[in-house]
Order: C-alpha cells, then sequence, then structure tokens
C-alpha cells in the first residue's frame, strides 16, 4: 500500500516532479540490499511528512527526494553499501546543495564532477522566484557543501575509499523559506509544526541506522548532532553519537580553517584512519 501511494503522489501527472515509476519502487519493495533498505526508510518518510502542513514563517517547502529522486537515487544506490559503520548527518538541504541535486551537502560540482552523480531534476510545484531550481546545471555553489565534500576528496582521493565505510544523510529532506526567500531550519518553525516534522524525521533516522547497521552518528553541526542523541537514545538504540562542526560560512570558527578542525575531530573519534589506508 505505502508503495502505492507514493508512487501514485509522485506520478501526479505534474511535470514539475520527477515520478518514481512503478517498478522502481516495486524493486526497491522487493530487494533487501542496503541501497534498498535505505530507500524504503525515505519513501516512508515521504509518505508522512506529504500528511503534514506549515505556516508562517514558511511560505515555499521544497521536497529534492520528489523532484530529484532520480538524482538522489543514483547517489543512494551507488553509495549505500553494506559494512559502512559511520553515518555523517546533515539538518536538511541548503538551496543551492541538496534542493538543486538531490544529494545531501551536494554541492554541484562536487557531486558531478567527484560523486559522477546523473540523473533528471525536475522542479517544486511552488517555487519562489529567487530560489528556482536548476538542478545538475545550477551555477552557484554551496559553501557548506563545497567545503564538506572538498574535504573528504582531498582526504580520500576516491569515493568508494570514502563510502566504504561511511554514509552521509540528512536528518529532514525538507527545504524551507519565507515570503522572502529566507532560508528557514526546522529550529526556526512553529513549536507545533516543528514537532510534528521532526517525530517523523527522528523515526526514520532510527530505522535508517537500525536497518544500516550503524554504529556511530556523527552529527555535522550541533543541532544534528544533538536531535540524533535524543532520537536515538530515546528509541533505545545503542549508537555512539559524535559531531563535528558544520561548514558553514556563517560560522566564523569555519571560515578559519575548517578542514583542520574536522580532520582533528576525526582523528579523536577515530574515524580518520577509516578514511587513510
Amino acid at each position: 500500500m505505502l508503495a502505492q501511494l507514493d508512487t501514485e503522489r509522485l506520478e501526479s501527472g505534474d511535470a514539475s516532479k520527477r515520478e518514481v515509476p512503478d517498478l522502481a519502487v516495486e524493486r526497491l519493495f522487493n530487494s533487501s540490499t542496503a541501497a534498498s533498505r535505505f530507500l524504503q526508510a525515505e519513501l516512508e518518510l515521504n509518505a508522512r511528512l506529504q500528511m503534514l502542513s506549515f505556516g508562517n514563517p514558511v511560505r515555499y517547502t521544497y521536497n529534492p527526494l520528489e523532484y530529484a529522486w532520480e538524482t538522489h537515487q543514483c547517489y543512494v544506490e551507488n553509495y549505500c553499501q553494506e559494512g559502512q559503520s559511520v553515518l555523517f548527518l546533515g539538518m536538511n538541504p541548503g538551496p543551492f546543495g541538496m534542493a538543486q541535486t538531490g544529494v545531501p551537502f551536494g554541492e554541484v560540482k562536487a557531486v558531478r564532477n567527484w560523486l559522477k552523480i546523473t540523473g533528471r531534476v525536475g522542479r517544486p510545484a511552488d517555487e519562489h522566484p529567487k530560489r528556482r531550481i536548476t538542478g545538475l546545471d545550477c551555477t552557484q555553489s554551496e559553501v557548506s557543501g563545497a567545503r564538506f565534500w572538498g574535504f573528504f576528496q582531498e582526504l580520500c582521493g576516491e569515493p568508494n575509499n570514502f563510502f566504504r565505510h561511511c554514509f552521509v544523510h540528512n536528518l529532514c529532506p525538507l527545504i524551507f523559506m519565507s515570503e522572502s526567500g529566507k532560508n528557514l531550519t526546522p529550529p526556526e518553525l512553529p513549536a507545533a509544526e516543528r514537532d510534528a516534522l521532526l517525530s517523523c524525521c527522528d523515526s526514520a533516522l532510527c530505522r535508517v541506522v537500525t536497518a544500516l547497521g550503524i554504529s556511530m552518528v556523527i552529527g555535522v553541526g550541533k543541532l544534528s548532532e544533538q536531535r540524533a542523541r535524543r532520537a536515538l537514545s530515546e528509541a533505545g538504540i545503542s549508537v555512539r553519537v559524535e559531531g563535528i562542526m558544520h561548514p558553514s560560512p556563517r560560522n566564523p570558527l569555519a571560515n578559519k580553517g575548517w578542514a583542520s578542525v574536522a580532520r582533528d575531530k576525526l582523528n579523536q573519534l577515530g574515524v580518520l584512519g577509516l578514511l587513510t589506508r
């Protein structure tokens, strides 16, 4: 029923949304790979999020797991695999990262040139005129994503050296914007809407961690770290939760040398050795 629900919603006939074909959904629910388990959890989260509504200050809500499903599925099927023990967790998409590409921290050049992600990206039904979705053709770089993936490219060389032990995911797949186009994070939503949203996302995170056999979650930024620790603890899931500084240009410390700080912290956590062997 869930597969049918999500397929019908995504195949609404609206050309602004990228379809999830019937056969693709059926294949996911008949497969037991790590990638299929992960995508099943996301489809179920999508179905729950579709039931939510958001008022002021939110005017626009984008879900790249709908209109950028093809590139997102490419990312997951290429890189989500058995044996990954470390999950890097962001909060939600940025307007020039995952919102454009369907990939967490998905700065376009990194997604195209290093991760080699391909696929068509549609558009949300209701777009802010200053936040158009142009997909892999987007010319604006997201600093956070460029720093994040650039660091691991320099450290690991090839993507498979990173993804052998690690995967990257966002707690929430939605991006929120005000009337002016200002990016709004989930904590900035009204309390009732925020709590309903994060309850859905927390449940999905617990399912992902269990399905993939993750032993360490590394929150990228304090918000992700704190939310993961709370959600997994309340669910009784015994997983180590740590954090690294967010690479956002809004963070003065990140602007002084995020890569060096991240490298030191990953070394302290015992993760650096997994990526440099």
